[in-house]
């Protein structure tokens, strides 16, 4: 009698996992991982890094969906709308998830109210640089030289992040710097080097070759702490500017309403790839740190960035339609 009725309770508990749809059967099929950039980008390599130790991890294909356009607002859409069954992510970094709503009238997707957080994936400083030729070596000194030169005081960027960042050194410093949009981060960068443009703040990707080169000069970094890597740049804050460390950022997010034992079981498997050294050095490569979390962290995470960029974008009166 007991071994038939462990037997019938083994085989309608493995009825009840296999049940379709049942959030413990997760995943039974391929899973989609949207990036709302083109192939070859910083979340774009972030994202296929992890996919491909999920993979492995959970069973079953993660498969990199590239959806770039409108600052990311067509992947997050996609993902809004998606079936609340774990099989469509969003690879969710600052950009759409606490800078669209900050400077955007009107969005198709809500962040708080469309997505749940999974678990950040990563995350990356900004780096302050200059011309190699231009007159400036300091943070002190490209400040004093903006005032002396209001013609000539202006940052290259090409997304809303990079821009609101500088906009932050604006009201941190209190200069008025004026803005000089580009179409990518690369072509920001060369305008830089070329002495085009005074200054830009970007993330390392695109900084790293010029800066190499010597075209380029790091006055400060956006970071708590030096770099390993560029151990002779200092942190805003040692450059004199206080409340001004910046860490753009990269996640996951399901769309809402995702079984919570799904979502649990997601998070487990990232905080697993974050681990292994191979990621590790894949990111480092990049120069992005890897950095899991809860998702009860990442949700926190998200409306204090949202609050903090809301309030810059609304000093610098950035509206976007």
């Amino acid at each position: 009698m007991t071994v038939q009725r462990r037997s019938l309770l083994g085989g309608l508990a493995g009825a009840v996992l296999a049940r379709p749809g049942f959030a413990q059967a997760w995943p039974s099929r391929p899973i989609r991982m949207a990036v709302g950039y083109s192939p070859g980008g910083g979340n774009d390599l972030i994202a296929r890094i992890v996919a491909a130790r999920l993979q492995e991890s959970l069973g079953q294909s993660v498969l990199v969906d590239n959806k770039p356009g409108a600052q990311s607002i067509v992947a997050a859409e996609l993902v809004a709308k998606a079936p609340a069954d774990g099989y469509t992510l969003l690879v969710a970094p600052s950009g759409p998830m606490t800078i669209n709503p900050a400077v955007y009238a009107k969005l198709p997707y809500a962040p708080e109210r469309d997505f749940a957080p999974v678990s950040l994936l990563a995350e990356f400083p900004l780096l302050l640089v200059v011309g190699a030729e231009q007159p400036v070596k300091t943070v002190h000194e490209l400040v004093e030289y903006g005032r002396a030169n209001p013609a000539l005081a202006n940052y290259a960027s090409s997304a809303t992040p990079f821009q609101l960042a500088s906009e932050l050194f604006n009201q941190r410093t209190k200069s008025r710097f004026q803005h000089i949009p580009y179409r990518g981060s690369g072509d920001a960068v060369q305008a830089v080097a070329a002495g085009q443009v005074l200054m830009t703040i970007a993330d390392s990707g695109p900084v790293a070759g010029p800066l190499k080169a010597g075209k380029l000069r790091a006055l400060a970094i956006t970071a708590a702490e030096r770099n390993p890597a560029l151990p002779d740049v200092p942190t805003l804050k040692e450059a004199g500017i206080a409340d001004m460390e910046i860490a753009l950022w990269t996640g996951i997010v399901a769309p809402a309403g995702t079984p919570a034992e799904v979502v649990a079981t997601l998070n487990r498997a990232i905080q697993q790839a974050l681990a292994v050294p191979e990621v590790k050095t894949a990111m480092a490569a990049i120069a992005v740190e890897p950095r899991g979390t809860t998702p009860d962290a990442y949700r926190d995470l998200i409306a204090r960035d949202a609050a903090r960029w809301k309030a810059v974008a609304t000093a610098a009166n950035i509206k976007l339609e």
